[in-house]
């Protein structure tokens, strides 16, 4: 009996071990991610404050 509940201890163990490590690798992607598309962004941000200034330049009527 007392065999048993120890291998039913090692069980729960060994899943929760899994699940914890399951758990920490999916937070790692998901910061990763985050990370992406905070510079994804940030990137096109930048973009599109550049083709505003374009835009601003064509814009204006010519120097007399």
């Amino acid at each position: 009996m007392e065999a048993l509940r120890e291998q039913i201890q090692d069980a729960e163990t060994k899943l929760l071990t899994a699940f914890y490590d399951f758990a920490k690798t999916n937070q790692q992607r998901l910061s990763e991610l985050e990370s992406a598309d905070a510079a994804i962004k940030r990137r096109v941000g930048a973009i599109e404050d550049r083709l505003l200034e374009v835009e601003k330049r064509l814009n204006m009527p010519p120097a007399a």
